[in-house]
């Protein structure tokens, strides 16, 4: 048998992680929860200043805070099995590029985010923005909340990667990923604030931000796959 295709390999290596989380729940059900907790605390802390805080400009933000500190929980368990199992031992014995490692296990991580993001940002909103009227754009957050979701899973599986080893990687990981997301982070609250509240200014608030949202996600995620190889092999 000849060797697979690193098509091949990238397959097999995510229909790992997707078994592998299908059976334990442990990233789901835990980022799930605690996105629910940060609702909750969203609730007691406006509840008794919600009349006088316009939701529309600040529910971008918001919603942001919710996912980066979410995604930031189940970035930090994205290799904890291999850790715990010393299965990355075992895949770092076959011979297969290790960029294909990175590529599965950002798309594993992505599927993820994006799964708990369908069910919390419709949370978010039923709480906090139902009683709003809606912007005609408002549908149109799906766009900063796709582009900023692949561009925070791709450096957090590069960071979680360099932390896996280290003694508090959950901290570690928090202090890196944190200022390193902070240009795309910038962009899709802008993005999504303008889509939210329906801005005049859709060129420079929506369309701008986003553009430089992608841009900033090609750069790096190429910067992290290039990069791979080393920091897996060191």
């Amino acid at each position: 048998m000849g060797r697979p295709s690193a098509f091949a390999q990238y397959k097999t290596l995510l229909a790992k992680d997707l078994r592998q989380e299908f059976r334990t729940r442990e990233m789901l059900t835990s980022m799930g929860i605690y996105a629910l907790l940060v609702i909750i605390v969203y609730g007691a802390a406006l509840a008794l200043t919600a009349r006088g805080i316009d939701i529309a400009n600040m529910g971008g933000g918001l919603l942001w805070v919710l996912i980066v500190f979410t995604s930031l929980l189940g970035l930090g368990r994205s290799f904890a099995h291999e850790k715990e199992q010393a299965c990355m031992d075992g895949i770092m014995l076959v011979p297969l590029d290790r960029s294909v490692i990175f590529l599965a296990k950002a798309t594993a991580n992505i599927l993820f985010m994006l799964a708990v993001e369908v069910i919390t940002v419709p949370l978010f909103y039923f709480f906090f923005m139902s009683g709003q009227p809606v912007a005609a754009t408002f549908f149109w957050v799906v766009a900063p909340l796709l582009v900023g979701t692949i561009g925070m899973a791709g450096i957090g599986t590069m960071l979680s990667t360099i932390t896996m080893n280290t003694r508090s990687r959950d901290v570690m990981l928090a202090i890196l990923f944190i200022p390193l997301i902070y240009p795309l982070l910038y962009a899709c609250v802008t993005a999504t604030t303008a889509a939210i509240a329906g801005t005049e200014f859709w060129t420079d608030f929506f369309v701008m931000p986003l553009v430089l949202a992608c841009g900033y996600d090609v750069v790096m995620l190429l910067v992290c796959w290039v990069l791979y190889d080393f920091v897996v092999s060191a």
